[in-house]
């Protein structure tokens, strides 16, 4: 039987491309940010901010389609 759930360390950043910058996306990267923050939480609190991230990438996505 394994001990209690530990996380392991925080991701670290990703290096980025100078060109891909520009082609950023601030509800994107706040998404993404979010959870890599979610990492460090428990599993049952995991889950909202998870939900929460594919919420924000999938109206993202759809508003993007449209333009």
């Amino acid at each position: 039987m394994s001990g209690p759930f530990r996380p392991g360390p925080p991701p670290r950043p990703v290096d980025i491309d100078a060109d891909a910058v520009d082609a950023r996306h601030p509800a994107v990267d706040a998404a993404v940010q979010a959870m890599a923050n979610a990492a460090t939480l428990s599993p049952a609190d995991q889950i909202p901010q998870y939900e929460a991230a594919y919420q924000t990438l999938r109206e993202t996505l759809a508003t993007i389609d449209q333009a």
